[in-house]
């Protein structure tokens, strides 16, 4: 374990809280002090998970590094969201940067946001800096993003970049054809469009000082889903559905999954370090699941989707494995850890970001 940085008391609280965790699926840490096995007493294991969050120093770095390895992305979209919750007054709001994959967003680094509400566009690039200084800019085939990832200054760095963009913008945001033109609301541009029609624009037009895509869908709701991008698209709306995989991700994190939402940790840097202790289980979750389908497929119901997600599939088959014969499982994730962590993920820590 030298070669990991990790002393035996750390990495042992680390398996079993990931054990823990996918015993009770709560990320709670009463509940998972009480599902820790140890000879202590379940006080003495509650000021041990206490101390993890508050003195275990992580690597995000290296952890982003093992994430990318271990699903071997290689030409991907990613895709930008907060989740955001409150606990008493204190607001927990975390943007999360994640690449689609197979129905659900692989996270890869993300942000607690020190306030409420959206995040600025500073934030959001520097998170991406931070991504494309690990992983270069080569692999991205694009930013999927909702209606708060709007911008000039966002759009123009990521112009600068040569990185595709496909984001969901306001009908209220204004367009010129030209900069001597009168502005007006994108809107305008698809009123004609019936329930269920969409179009892509032939021109281009300027939003924010940036020349933009822009494309729509009538919703059968009867708003439009209109989408901006810096290239011009063939199929904006099918690119942009790939967006909501990481919503799909979020559930898993909350009621679908380990609910998140029941900790009590706020602190800034327990809260990050939190989500790098789920972001480890649901990969290793989605993992299994993905195993599990090679060796007894999913059956897909009329609708088309599968019977479960490849994360509950996985998650159920560890907690099964998990209540039937603890201490080999400990032992198989210990020699997974020594043979797949090569990586100094709790050695360095860095208090600014």
């Amino acid at each position: 374990m030298q070669h990991m940085g990790w002393s035996k008391p750390r990495i042992e609280c680390f398996v079993a809280l990931l054990l823990a965790l996918l015993r009770v699926q709560r990320m709670d840490l009463s509940r998972l002090a009480v599902a820790m096995d140890g000879k202590t007493l379940m006080a003495s294991r509650y000021r041990r998970l206490q101390r993890f969050f508050s003195q275990v120093r992580f690597d995000y770095d290296a952890l982003a590094r093992l994430i990318m390895q271990c699903f071997g992305f290689d030409h991907y979209y990613l895709t930008l969201d907060r989740t955001n919750w409150k606990f008493g007054r204190r607001n927990i709001n975390i943007l999360v940067l994640a690449v689609v994959h197979r129905g659900v967003a692989v996270p890869i680094y993300w942000l607690v946001l020190n306030k409420q509400g959206n995040s600025n566009q500073f934030e959001r690039i520097a998170l991406l800096k931070r991504f494309i200084r690990m992983f270069g800019r080569s692999g991205i085939q694009g930013i999927l993003a909702d209606r708060e990832f709007i911008g000039g200054a966002w759009w123009q760095w990521l112009a600068a970049q040569n990185i595709a963009f496909v984001i969901r913008m306001k009908g209220n945001q204004h367009y010129q054809r030209d900069p001597q033109e009168k502005s007006r609301p994108v809107s305008q541009l698809f009123r004609h469009l019936k329930e269920g029609q969409s179009t892509v624009l032939r021109k281009p037009r300027l939003i924010a000082g940036q020349k933009i895509w822009l494309s729509a869908l009538r919703l059968g709701d009867g708003k439009l889903l209109i989408l901006a991008s810096n290239f011009k698209q063939t199929n904006p709306v099918e690119i942009y559905a790939k967006r909501w995989e990481i919503e799909t991700f979020f559930h898993a994190l909350k009621g679908r999954g380990f609910d998140m939402e029941a900790t009590h940790i706020t602190h800034y840097f327990r809260i990050k370090k939190m989500m790098a202790v789920m972001a480890l289980s649901f990969c290793w979750a989605h993992k299994m699941g993905e195993w599990r389908d090679q060796q007894r497929p999913l059956k897909c119901k009329n609708h088309g989707r599968l019977e479960r997600s490849f994360f509950r599939y996985g998650l159920d088959y560890l907690a099964e494995q998990v209540h039937r014969r603890v201490d080999d499982v400990a032992s198989v994730l210990r020699m997974v850890l020594l043979l797949m962590l090569p990586l100094r993920v709790f050695d360095k820590y860095e208090e600014g970001f």
